[in-house]
């Protein structure tokens, strides 16, 4: 049996990114995927009718570009090209006003009203220090390299929502606005840090943009693939690994996997305290999802909305704030918090010839077997009357489905766990290298370990970065993000 220097099990983002951090520092790298599927994840499938292409987990992505380690790669060079809307999100309000978040902060703000100084003073410090403050929040615990500018973010961003968006802002467009960037945090909004979501996601709405892959999301998974195996990096899918007898010979494993199902490897034999604190990690809310083969582009009221690929459905900060306290609190909601993905009006090649396509989902309880089709569409029809006359096909997933499509997604939580303020660095537990578990030669580099969910490859490259300052030190290192 050939070996290895390294074995990455799972091809999400994160695998693939440790596996190229390895190859390219000159070892030898195998991926093994239990799916037929590469991706994790970065998948797209056509899941209502023939030529009508979806993303079946992630969709938009900021972070794809803004990333210090996935930005660096020649992607490019690969097939991957990004599509970037007009606008990054819109809100629409039930009194026909939209928010939107413009690439420019003065546009944004001063489509605030009277709240428009109170989001430059918000938005500008963060997004003039981007590039100081951004590795250090997108990566494990430690000193930073620009403490002064990450302060001035870090007391922000360890506000609850509710409290931040109360005390800056004036109406209900602006604080429905930000609990709407918010609420991707999946938590309770009146959880302390879940501003910090928001504040990240509207700083990254000005510095990059929210883009989309042309093509589908499965057109990221390609192109890291392809990078991989130019550079001599092999990949198996259908080879699922349940047993340490599942792997070839080779000095280091790197798991794409949450705790939870690390814990299920047979032969690991991980230490018991180790292993109790795996099992005291704390997975969040799951998520109920819709996509939709359309007609025609979907009929907002406002046409601003159709400015932008993501819109946010929710109304008002207290409207928000209820739906992902419910789901917090393993209750369902009539009037849900939904996400919503309408990329075919900015690529074509989404759907046939002036069809369109469209994916929406709403946090709720973990491993809820609820139908919210009625209530997601419902969120739909109230500010585009005419949307249910557009609709040609759908396909839905209950969070059971979603976890069976990934297995890292628990009980449907698509986040690798709760990300709570005593997890966000120190996920999955408390420990200032996160990526490298209690057992010599076996590192993490899921979601599970810091930053955290997303699409960005920090969590594979930071894995790769321990796995070569463990076993490797002699390795050809290539520049790579610090």
């Amino acid at each position: 049996m050939k070996k290895y220097d390294c074995v990455v099990i799972g091809s999400g983002p994160n695998g693939l990114a440790a596996a190229i951090e390895l190859q390219r520092s000159g070892l030898s790298v195998l991926v093994l995927e239990a799916k037929d599927t590469i991706g994790g994840g970065v998948r797209s499938e056509e899941l209502t009718l023939p030529g009508f292409i979806h993303d079946v987990g992630s969709a938009i992505h900021p972070l794809g570009v803004a990333s210090p380690f996935l930005s660096q790669l020649p992607l490019a060079d690969h097939g991957l090209e990004w599509v970037y809307p007009p606008d990054a999100v819109a809100h629409p309000m039930d009194n026909g006003v939209t928010v939107t978040l413009n690439r420019s902060v003065e546009i944004t703000a001063d489509s605030l009203g009277v709240d428009a100084e109170a989001y430059r003073s918000l938005m500008k410090p963060i997004v003039n220090n981007w590039n100081q403050i951004a590795p250090d929040f997108l990566g494990p615990l430690r000193i930073p390299k620009h403490p002064l500018k990450l302060a001035g973010f870090g007391l922000k961003a360890l506000r609850s929502t509710t409290s931040l968006a109360n005390s800056l802002f004036k109406t209900p467009e602006a604080k429905g606005f930000f609990a709407g960037l918010a609420a991707h945090s999946t938590l309770p909004l009146e959880k302390t840090a879940t501003s910090a979501i928001g504040l990240v996601l509207g700083a990254l709405g000005h510095v990059v943009g929210w883009p989309f892959p042309k093509g589908g999301a499965k057109a990221i998974t390609d192109a890291l693939v392809s990078y991989l195996q130019s550079l001599g990096g092999e990949i198996e899918a259908g080879r699922e690994v349940r047993a340490i007898t599942d792997i070839p010979p080779c000095r280091a494993t790197v798991w794409d996997v949450t705790p939870w199902q690390l814990l299920e490897i047979k032969g690991l034999a991980l230490p018991t305290n180790y292993r109790k604190q795996l099992q005291y990690f704390q997975y969040g809310p799951g998520i109920f999802k819709i996509d939709w083969a359309l007609s025609d582009p979907i009929p907002f009221k406002n046409p601003k909305a159709n400015q932008a690929a993501t819109i946010h459905l929710g109304g008002t900060l207290e409207e928000i704030a209820l739906s992902e306290r419910d789901a917090w609190h393993k209750k369902h909601t009539s009037h849900p918090y939904v996400l919503l993905v309408h990329q075919s009006p900015f690529d074509s090649t989404r759907a046939p010839v002036g069809k369109h396509t469209a994916w929406a989902y709403c946090h709720v309880p973990r491993y809820s077997l609820q139908d919210m089709t009625e209530a997601i569409e419902a969120q739909v029809k109230r500010f585009a009357p005419d949307f249910r006359d557009t609709i040609l096909g759908k396909h839905t997933m209950h969070t059971r489905q979603v976890n069976q499509y990934n297995p890292n997604y628990i009980g449907g939580d698509i986040n690798g766990g709760a990300q709570t303020i005593n997890q966000i660095f120190t996920r999955p537990t408390f420990s200032l290298t996160p990526y490298r578990t209690a057992k010599k030669g076996v590192y993490l580099c899921s979601s599970s370990t810091p930053p955290g969910g997303g699409v960005h490859g920090m969590c594979g490259y930071h894995a790769a970065q321990t796995v070569l300052g463990d076993l490797f030190p002699d390795a050809q290192k290539k520049a790579s993000p610090q």
